[in-house]
């Protein structure tokens, strides 16, 4: 199948445009606080090149915004417009697909737990977490749903559970990953990606959130599967300084798409620190 170009960066777009995103709720605080930014946002992707909006629900969550003092309704309401406003701009770029994004317990979590799956839920409580969110989106007019930054096997085998309470909807697995071979948890990504093996509502499985160093290495690991990556820049996170450092070139980037798509990556983006810049070169990555 042809190359199918994936979003950036939703968080590193909105920091560009100005929004401040030091909070718990990160982009989703927006949901709230400045909409019109997310739509912006998902316009300037698809301006870019990208074929697939992924949605501002990522740190969205009813306990969440609960915790901010809303009411579930209106939790349920903010996570609704997420994929509202991806169609939107979805509609005004003429055509693409709108990805409700799915984010990891880790990510309502805000401490980095979604880097080591190193959870106080077991797979019980990660369905239980999840379940609330899941239906909004699953009933949602968004055309799949991106489960992605998933660290951990536990958490793989609630979002399998999820997707058999809900026959009607098509998704994508994107694993979290601490080297070439192994989720953040450690589990072997062939392990973890059996579980949706042959399963005909999972479009991919695949990588997000992770060293581009690592992506060829874990596409060979998912031979047979058709595969999703998109990971961050390459730059690293200093918890203690609150910055990013390091730097993540374009067009290094698209190069690299490149070859990920050579070795059988079929759905190809980016994540964390990656720009429309960057998913320009994919774009003429994937084409080339």
């Amino acid at each position: 199948m042809s190359t199918l170009v994936l979003d950036g960066g939703l968080a590193t777009h909105l920091e560009a445009l100005g929004a401040d995103l030091r909070d718990e709720l990160w982009s989703a605080r927006l949901l709230l606080e400045d909409p019109a930014l997310i739509r912006r946002v998902h316009a300037d992707y698809f301006a870019a090149g990208a074929q697939v909006a992924t949605t501002a629900s990522y740190q969205a969550s009813i306990p969440g915004f609960v915790k901010r003092g809303m009411s579930e309704q209106e939790a349920a309401d903010l996570i609704a417009l997420s994929v509202t406003l991806a169609v939107q701009a979805r509609d005004e770029a003429g055509g693409g697909l709108v990805a409700a994004s799915v984010g990891p317990y880790g990510a309502y979590l805000a401490n980095g737990a979604e880097y080591t799956g190193d959870y106080d839920l077991d797979e019980d409580g990660l369905a239980d977490w999840h379940r609330p969110r899941w239906e909004i989106l699953a009933g949602s007019e968004a055309d799949l749903l991106a489960c992605e930054t998933i660290p951990s096997f536990a958490e793989a085998k609630a979002i399998s559970r999820l997707l058999e309470e809900t026959p009607e909807v098509k998704a994508w697995i994107a694993f979290s990953c601490r080297d070439d071979r192994h989720l953040n948890d450690g589990t072997p990504i062939r392990r973890a990606a059996a579980l949706f093996a042959d399963n005909p509502q999972v479009l991919a499985v695949g990588v997000n959130c992770t060293s581009p160093s690592h992506i060829s290495g874990l596409i060979r690991e998912l031979a047979g599967f058709t595969v999703v990556v998109y990971p961050n820049s390459g730059e690293t996170w200093d918890a203690e300084a609150q910055r990013w450092r390091g730097f993540a070139d374009p067009v290094e980037y698209g190069e690299a798409a490149r070859q990920w798509r050579d070795l059988g990556a079929s759905f190809i983006g980016g994540c964390c620190r990656t720009t429309p810049e960057h998913v320009k070169r994919v774009r003429e990555a994937s084409a080339g």
